[in-house]
């Protein structure tokens, strides 16, 4: 393709002045090479090498097989993007910029065969002055980016004499080692759940900005909406007016004393809220800074999903210079609330109320404390060049239909895009956010401090404008684990590693984000205790807890990982907190997504392909003669699945592959729904529980993950479970085996109290009733966010009395209650139904449900009945080439009954031909030869 290419996709920013021009340099008029490997392609830009090398049919797809192994070739290889001539560029240009929005990593970038500079972040955005370059420049420039092996360069710092060190066994090491010390996607040299390709490339746009006398460009700025005499982690006075904050970075002609900024507010409709000048204005040579108090009686407020509207307005802010002059325009879309994590000390009111004594840990929306609902989100390809604003829409539609209005940004992976912020504004999830730290200590030395004190400013004065920015964490398990690793492996050297922490994630990042932004919380780890102290007179106004605990006390967030299958479903064993934002286990994805990844003759559970796309194993890395070491994973999920599940056995070995990566679909589901049920319930207990983020929303790459939604965008059985199990109000089983204890408890997170009754009768699984007990209905008043007990059985007592086998006892519990939605004046009925078992279904007494599926063409839904008897976990599957959700799967149902199921259609490639081979399956299916 010719440099037309270019030219067609400049991106003039009419906003600004005429005197300003932004040619954009994304297209694929570019090329990749390296000489010593004796290759060259065309490129594109924004993209990575792998990606290139596989549009170019040099190498094959980066994640099928074991190419993930195949290829390391190319993380350890340097690589040339180099432009085409760049046409359209003024000669008499005042001023003449490059401007990269992320180049990943380790660069030495030259136009016009000179030498322009180096960079070392991917996170960061880079401008420089190419004024002088472009003068004596013959032709048309070309512009070339250099980029260095990330794993090379990062041995080679690791090597440096006086490099910082830290005790064996505190970093966490993957694929490749020493990532601690480089400012790069932690997670691109390999982790728990995805492969290792630590790709290189110019992987956001990137402009060629050119600049009239007196102009100047506006890089990146700040809103910041917060209520007049807000700080940070404190809940505002929700009567104070609004404040917006404006600050604007530029380069180009300094301004002069007299610039101005003024604001124009409309809403989603284009009316008119406000408008005016911004006062106290602030003029540096690189921003502008102005403040308003916005009138806010006609304001509505933004809520996330499920408790209320996400109301948006347009924000326009105009740079004008001292004549009146507009010399620059920034739009923002926002919206009005405040967020704010709460991790004050329990007062005397809430001990009052049964709390038990320590530290709050919670968010508060708008002033209201509320239970966060939701799961983690990792990044949705190793190569984020392909991640497309459709993509995030239907992934984060499926977690608000999912019933989820919270979404941690695990650290290891990268800021995320306005986009995927704007996809949440819109559909109200809120994204935790966390700087890209996780699972090692880092250096402190100046250089390292410098470089991440630039990538901080930049991506938190980006994003903060956006509604769904709930928090920004340090980063992820760095004082629960690494500390805590330290404090292990080499305990006399806790004060020093402890100071370096500090240094980095206090010291460093608290001024960063405070002195930018009034509207959010900070934490510099999850998970943590929380602070001891918050004093704004202190020069770092967080003092953290760390282990300074009282015995009896209930502080911070907690995470919860036990891959011993004995331990599944026992709550005893779950951790008490005040939120827990990961748990979770391991399963495999269906056989649609394997037959994308995998060749059809390596379709078996402990297969070589198998195995390799399998990445939970023992720290230190997998390669290519030692992949078979994989089996930790694998063997975690076989004695789950045979511990509590019924041994699936079929002849045919492909579909017997099938059924075991059902079956650990299946216990997987199980587990996290009884966690979830054990948090949600803390709402009503002395922990005061509000908050629940099961690890992990989605797949980066097709493999046994943590996932419950498929690198395709299929859903695992687990999205069904948690859709169902995070529904406002739903009734759950207490089981302790050891005693033979058995409750049901009735859990609300609605913001008023909810009224009706529950349903509780005992089955075998035939579906004949037993005489347990009477069936059982009882009223029910649960308050808002909180839990009620509805029963108290002890097995022991009634079921050894009775005789019944246990292998043969079922319960059904099921509830109706009236109440209404936060933010809505309308009341409706809650329904909600559960299943508990006597023994686990790997000696249950299961019987052929017989189960019937039909399809109606003229109400599009599909219909299951059982026949014959109870179905456990019936499972509606469907063949490749599709992505469907259901509004339900994954569920139970008695016989005579029927479920009628709606779906909708997200991706189709078979023309409508999926429906045909829908297949209806439950636990008892899953098992027959």
């Amino acid at each position: 393709m010719g440099r037309t290419s270019i030219v067609l996709g400049v991106s003039l920013l009419s906003l600004q002045a005429s005197s300003q021009t932004a040619i954009s340099l994304s297209g694929s008029d570019w090329t990749l090479s390296n000489p010593s490997l004796n290759i060259s392609c065309p490129a594109s830009l924004p993209s990575q090498a792998h990606l290139d090398l596989y549009a170019g049919q040099v190498i094959g797809d980066p994640y099928y097989g074991l190419n993930d192994f195949n290829l390391r070739w190319i993380a350890l290889n340097n690589w040339t993007y180099t432009s085409a001539p760049i046409a359209g560029l003024e000669r008499n240009a005042s001023s003449t910029w490059l401007l990269f929005n992320g180049l990943d990593t380790f660069t030495s970038i030259s136009l016009c065969g000179e030498h322009i500079a180096s960079t070392s972040n991917q996170f960061r955005q880079y401008w420089f002055d190419v004024s002088a370059p472009m003068a004596s420049c013959s032709g048309d420039p070309i512009l070339s980016i250099n980029f260095g092996s990330a794993p090379n360069i990062a041995n080679d710092i690791a090597a440096e004499p006086g490099q910082e060190t830290w005790p064996f066994g505190v970093q966490q090491t993957y694929e490749f080692p020493n990532r601690w010390f480089i400012r790069k996607e932690q997670s691109d040299f390999g982790w728990d759940w995805g492969p290792a390709f630590a790709p290189a490339g110019p992987w956001q746009p990137a402009w060629v900005v050119q600049l009239g006398s007196s102009a100047v460009y506006i890089r990146n700025s700040l809103i910041d909406v917060y209520r007049r005499g807000q700080l940070n982690n404190l809940p505002p006075d929700q009567s104070q007016p609004w404040i917006v904050n404006a600050s604007l970075d530029y380069f180009g002609s300094p301004l002069s004393d007299g610039a101005s900024l003024s604001y124009f507010l409309v809403d989603s409709s284009n009316h008119s809220i406000a408008s005016g000048q911004l006062d106290c204005v602030n003029i540096t040579d690189s921003t502008i800074t102005g403040v308003t108090a916005v009138p806010h009686e006609d304001l509505e407020l933004w809520w996330p999903n499920n408790l209320g509207s996400q109301n948006l307005y347009n924000l326009t802010i105009q740079l004008i210079d001292q004549k009146d002059k507009i010399l620059a325009t920034v739009s923002k879309r926002i919206g009005f609330r405040t967020i704010v994590l709460n991790e004050s000390a329990i007062t005397d009111e809430q001990l009052s109320q049964g709390i038990a004594p320590g530290n709050n840990w919670h968010f508060e929306i708008n002033g209201h404390e509320f239970y966060a609902k939701g799961s983690n989100l990792i990044p949705p390809d190793a190569f984020w060049p392909r991640v497309t604003e459709a993509r995030i829409r239907q992934l984060f539609d499926a977690a608000r239909v999912g019933n989820q209005n919270m979404l941690r940004v695990w650290a290891s992976g990268s800021y995320l895009p306005d986009f995927v912020y704007d996809v949440a504004d819109e559909y109200g999830i809120l994204l935790w956010s966390e700087f890209q730290f996780g699972d090692a200590l880092y250096p402190v030395n100046d250089e390292f401090l410098d470089n991440v004190r630039e990538e901080a400013a930049y991506n938190v004065r980006r994003v903060n404008h956006h509604p769904s920015l709930a928090f920004w964490a340090g980063g992820n398990e760095l004082e629960n684990l690494e500390l805590a690793l330290v404090l292990r492996n080499a305990p006399e050297e806790i004060e020093r590693y402890l100071a370096e922490y500090e240094e980095l994630f206090l010291k460093m990042l608290v001024p960063v984000v405070f002195g930018n932004s009034k509207s959010i919380s900070y934490a510099p780890s999850s998970t943590s205790n929380g602070y001891i102290e918050l004093n704004f007179s202190l020069p770092i106004p967080i003092v953290e807890r760390y282990e300074n605990l009282t015995p009896g006390s209930v502080y911070g967030e907690t995470d919860y990982y036990n891959y011993d299958p004995t331990f599944a479903f026992n709550y005893s064993s779950y951790p008490i907190g005040r939120f827990s934002n990961e748990f979770g286990y391991h399963s495999m994805p269906s056989l649609q997504s394997w037959r994308d990844a995998i060749p059809e003759s390596e379709l078996y559970f402990n297969s070589t392909y198998v195995q390799g796309h399998n990445r939970h194993y023992p720290p230190g890395g997998l390669n290519t003669t030692n992949y078979h070491n994989s089996s930790l994973g694998m063997g975690e999920m076989t004695r789950a699945a045979q511990e509590w599940y019924p041994t699936p056995n079929k002849s045919d070995s492909v579909a017997n592959f099938s059924a075991w990566c059902h079956t650990t679909q299946i216990f997987q589901t199980d587990l996290y729904r009884s966690e979830i049920q054990f948090y949600r319930r803390g709402s009503g207990l002395s922990n005061r529980q509000l908050g629940s983020l099961y690890w992990q929303l989605e797949d980066i790459w097709v493999g046994p993950t943590w996932a419950g939604i498929e690198y395709s965008g299929r859903w695992k059985m687990l999205h069904y479970g948690a859709k169902d199990i995070y529904q406002p109000v739903i009734i759950a089983p207490f089981y302790n085996v050891t005693t033979g204890d058995l409750e049901v408890y009735v859990t609300s997170d609605l913001w008023s109290p909810a009224f009706g009754s529950a349903n509780i009768t005992f089955y075998d699984w035939t579906g004949k009733e037993l005489n347990i007990s009477a069936p059982t209905t009882i009223s029910i008043d649960v308050g808002a966010i909180n839990t009620t007990r509805v029963l108290h059985e002890n097995t022991f007592d009634t079921l050894n009395t009775t005789g019944y086998n246990y292998s043969n006892v079922l319960m059904h519990m099921e509830t109706a209650l009236k109440g209404q939605l936060p933010n809505s004046n309308e009341t409706r009925t809650f329904y909600h139904e559960n299943w508990w078992h006597a023994s686990p279904l790997s000696s249950a007494a299961l019987v052929d449900p017989g189960l019937e599926l039909s399809y109606s063409n003229v109400t599009k839904n599909f219909s299951v009945t059982a026949t014959k008897g109870v179905a456990a976990w019936v499972w509606l599957d469907y063949p490749a080439g599709a992505v469907v959700q259901f509004d339900s799967n994954g569920f139970w149902l008695l016989p005579s009954h029927s479920r009628d199921i709606s779906y909708v259609v997200k991706s189709d490639s078979t023309g409508g031909d999926w429906i045909e081979g829908v297949t209806v399956e439950s636990l008892y299916n899953n098992t027959l030869p």
